[in-house]
């Protein structure tokens, strides 16, 4: 077991001014590791010159970086999602018999600071109400002590109602109400445990779901099968969220029309497998449990988590709890631990994040540096390429399933997280560190190589890259009753494409390389009518769009081609009247909405650097562009950002990177003046 040690996250990277936990591993340094200081005469700037407005804004974010980057070399900042998060770790703690009242006040306050003036919770800035995060909020306070009277309990209510209650909330709500007995597990839509004993070759077996669902679900299979019921005291029951006394009828799921769905096809099939989930014979049950034990045991990290998710994390300690591993017993407690690395704690509020991202902060942090024209060896970068280096992921994973010639290599997200390294992690990182003088570049470059090697390997069939996993395409999960979040699976995607075609021109890979041929057809078939590309990873079609573009230009691409002029003009015509670019999350939602959005420094950040790939440096949009964000910057060197610009899961979980407003004005400031060679 590991000890952790605190360090303080500054306003500019946080909603907050608390700590947060770091896990101190026992990582293997490897080459290239150590720090070494340059005289500053060798990267400090010269006196006497006249600086312009851009070199200024130029200067005062790089400086606020210097400032924020942490003592051992990385950047870290808050990943901002809702509510839900910290409410099912109120849940959690209850569930083990482990309340901490102080904490739990902390954690109350935090989610009412996040109740709107109407009574709703959101998923993201400024959305609409949610009904499950609104009822999971509702559910979490009164757990915490909160009487239905209370104020906001009864405006969140009043919204709960209105909206159809607890039988219209999605699939993880109505479990975490089913573990209090709140909700009847025959509600829930059945993940049998038997599925943990399918073949890797059968057309459904759990390495066809996403690594981020299969984490979940394989512990959960474990808890559903149990089906444990913590009996709550009167006061803390929230059957006044029920518009009526449920009914058999309202356990069912509402069918699509049409004479046969495959919908239809499984909701008629989790009929089925709830009549064999009563039958006293499971001859196979014995055996499912015991492998799924053994997987959720063996993909434990070192630090205490399971796939470096929240939802993994908390489902797995259940898991354990239910199979009656005690809260002491390590595998218990390094995973409890590992939630409290997780959480951001001050003298009011205490928030659990979802994930954290130190690896993807740093690579961004290196990468708007180097655009700012900091020199290769300046002592920040060379420290955070070491601290980079020293993440290298050199054990295999789950994608060995699908790839078992495939060496390990690459980068995840997280501070430790060797199951689950990502292509978009890995292809940032190793853009991020092309040039910076470590001492040691020989190592660097190894690690380069095995990162390009692997990110190459796990190419889909189709030609493009989802994240986690290659091939990952069984849509048709996404129609299981379970899969409400419709995230079950892990498809190639447009903007991770555009990652791996830029990393392969970053490292001189011809536009004729067999990979980046089938890339190129991969895109262009999944273009949007209109010249845009959906994103996956950041809203939306501005971020897809940002990325293939500077995919294509890497890669040597004919950026005047019909194809890549459409895109262009797009992004030309999204342009709002203050010189900048947003987009809603609800673009996810209605496509008619791509690109528009009141404008914010990150996608202007995007826009800017997608044009510019595009040769569009000296364009008046561009200008007007970098005007936006030069006008917008606040004295220390930062940009305010209120918008919701990341995503987990398209429409139903949206993420704000708290290093988005900054990082990416810093690129497109620094890229433009490094095309243009501008004073003014």
């Amino acid at each position: 077991m590991t000890s952790p040690f605190k360090h303080p996250i500054s306003h500019a990277l946080t909603s907050f001014n608390g700590t947060v936990s770091e896990p101190e591993l026992n990582v293997e340094h490897k080459a290239g590791a150590t720090v070494h200081q340059f005289p500053p005469a060798l990267w400090k700037s010269k006196p006497g010159k006249v600086k312009s407005p851009l070199d200024l804004a130029i200067e005062g974010s790089r400086d606020f970086f210097f400032r924020e980057q942490l003592p051992k070399g990385y950047w870290w900042a808050e990943l901002e999602s809702n509510v839900t998060i910290t409410a099912e770790y109120i849940m959690l703690l209850h569930f083990l018999g482990l309340v901490d009242h102080e904490r739990e006040r902390k954690m109350s306050n935090y989610l009412l600071s996040k109740q709107t003036e109407e009574g709703f919770w959101t998923i993201y800035y400024g959305g609409p109400g949610d009904l499950s995060t609104t009822i999971e909020a509702y559910f979490a306070l009164k757990l915490a002590g909160y009487p239905a009277e209370h104020p906001a309990l009864e405006k969140a209510r009043a919204f709960i109602l209105s909206k159809g209650g607890v039988i219209k909330s999605r699939v993880f709500t109505k479990i975490f109400l089913a573990l209090f007995g709140e909700f009847d597990w025959l509600g829930v839509p059945s993940m049998p445990v038997e599925l943990n004993l399918l073949p890797n070759w059968a057309y459904i077996n759990i390495y066809e779901f996403s690594s981020w669902a299969r984490a979940t679900i394989i512990p959960l299979s474990i808890v559903m099968y149990k089906r444990p019921v913590h009996k709550l005291p009167p006061a803390r029951r929230v059957q006044e969220l029920f518009v009526r006394p449920p009914r058999a009828i309202d356990y069912t799921f509402t069918k699509e029309e049409g004479i046969f769905t495959w919908k239809n096809f499984f909701i008629g099939l989790d009929h089925m497998l709830k009549v064999y989930e009563r039958s006293p014979i499971r001859p196979l049950h014995k055996r499912a449990m015991a492998k799924a034990e053994e997987w959720v045991l063996e993909h434990q990290e070192e630090s205490g988590d399971w796939g470096g998710i929240q939802p993994a994390m908390l489902n797995a300690v259940l898991a354990l709890s239910v199979l009656g591993y005690d809260n002491e017993h390590p595998a218990v407690a390094q995973g409890l631990k590992a939630l409290e690395h997780f959480c951001i704690e001050t003298d009011e509020q205490l928030v659990l994040q979802s994930c954290v991202s130190p690896v993807w902060d740093t690579a961004l942090a290196l990468k708007a540096l180097v655009d700012a024209g900091v020199p290769s060896d300046h002592p920040s970068l060379v420290k955070g390429a070491q601290w980079l280096l020293e993440r290298e992921v050199r054990r295999p994973g789950d994608w060995k399933i699908k790839s078992p010639d495939l060496e390990p290599g690459g980068w995840a997200f997280e501070f430790l997280n060797d199951w689950y390294p990502d292509v978009d992690d890995s292809g940032f990182v190793m853009i991020a560190l092309k040039g910076i003088e470590v001492k040691d570049r020989k190592a660097m470059n190894e690690a380069v190589k095995r990162g390009i090697n692997w990110c190459l390997g796990m190419q889909s069939k189709n030609g493009g890259w989802g994240a986690f996993d290659k091939d990952n395409t069984r849509h048709i999960l996404n129609k299981i009753p379970f899969a409400d979040l419709e995230a079950l699976i892990d498809p190639p995607t447009a903007d991770l494409t555009g990652r791996m075609l830029e990393l392969m021109g970053t490292f001189g890979y011809p536009i004729t390389y067999p990979a980046a041929q089938r890339a190129l057809e991969f895109l262009k078939k999944n273009q949007e009518p209109e010249g845009p590309w959906w994103g996956r990873w950041g809203v939306n079609y501005l971020y897809g769009t940002w990325s293939v573009l500077c995919g294509l230009a890497a890669i040597g691409e004919d950026m005047e081609q019909p194809y890549i002029k459409k895109a262009v003009n797009w992004i030309k015509s999204r342009q709002n009247i203050d010189g900048g670019w947003g987009e809603t999350c609800e673009s996810y939602h209605d496509a008619t909405l791509a690109g528009m959005g009141e404008s914010t420094a990150s996608q202007t950040g995007w826009a800017l650097l997608g044009l510019m790939a595009a040769g569009e440096a000296h364009s008046s949009t561009v200008v007007r562009g970098v005007q936006y964000l030069i006008s917008t910057q606040k004295q220390d060197g930062t940009w305010d950002e209120t918008q919701y610009t990341g995503t987990g899961f398209p429409k139903y979980f949206m993420i704000k990177y708290h290093i988005y407003r900054n990082c990416f004005p810093l690129m497109a400031l620094g890229t433009y003046r490094a095309l243009t060679g501008a004073a003014e």
